[in-house]
């Protein structure tokens, strides 16, 4: 599996393309808001002749959404997310004119998974790990024989995602991180959705 970081809108959030050698691709949380971002992702889907099918969703905050209707526009994708992010997902464009980013339209069709589901990227079949605390339905996709796990805002580089907004608990969120996270083996890369990959590990060492 192959995996490119982008670096998007205001809230330098990271929005994830994977892609296995047949170049099934998935991109996870499209935080595209510009036009110039768009068209830097775009760009890079064609120059690698990926074949983009699925929208994946760690949770549903506007800075990993502000994509989902310019990838359902472009390659008819509609975002999956968890069944408890539903609520945050509809309350998106709310949400964007009170912090007066809006307006944010998004896909109005999308699917609602929990974490007995199976997903498929091209042969590889993460795991799925309901992880709330940052938001009600955050979860984290895990490729165990690649030894990565996209991890939305639950952990990032020594620190974890804020639990002030609606639906944020911080003591769900350090159940998720020390008993879902950190049992994970030391070696597994955790690509987060803010700042620079960092391992379970190096995390290991911060929370102890």
């Amino acid at each position: 599996m192959q995996i490119k970081q982008f670096i998007f809108n205001p809230f330098q959030e990271n929005t994830y393309l994977l892609w296995d050698d047949a170049l099934n691709t998935v991109v996870i949380d499209p935080g595209c808001r510009e036009a110039h971002e768009r068209k830097q992702l775009h760009d890079f889907i064609k120059q690698k002749g990926l074949k983009l099918s699925q929208c994946w969703l760690t949770h549903a905050h506007l800075d990993h959404v502000f994509g989902c209707q310019w990838i359902r526009d472009q390659f008819g994708l509609e975002p999956l997310m968890h069944e408890q992010e539903e609520q945050v997902y509809l309350a998106g464009p709310q949400v964007a004119e009170m912090y007066g980013v809006g307006p944010l339209s998004l896909p109005k069709s999308y699917q609602l998974i929990s974490e007995t589901n199976e997903l498929s990227l091209g042969d590889f079949r993460p795991q799925l790990f309901h992880t709330p605390g940052h938001s009600p339905g955050s979860i984290c996709y895990y490729f165990a024989l690649d030894h990565l796990l996209i991890s939305g805002d639950v952990i990032f580089k020594q620190g974890m995602g804020r639990t002030d907004l609606p639906g944020g608990n911080h003591k769900q969120l350090m159940h998720s991180i020390q008993e879902i996270v950190l049992k994970l083996p030391l070696d597994t890369i955790i690509y987060s959705g803010h700042g620079e990959p960092t391992s379970v590990g190096e995390e290991m060492i911060y929370y102890r």
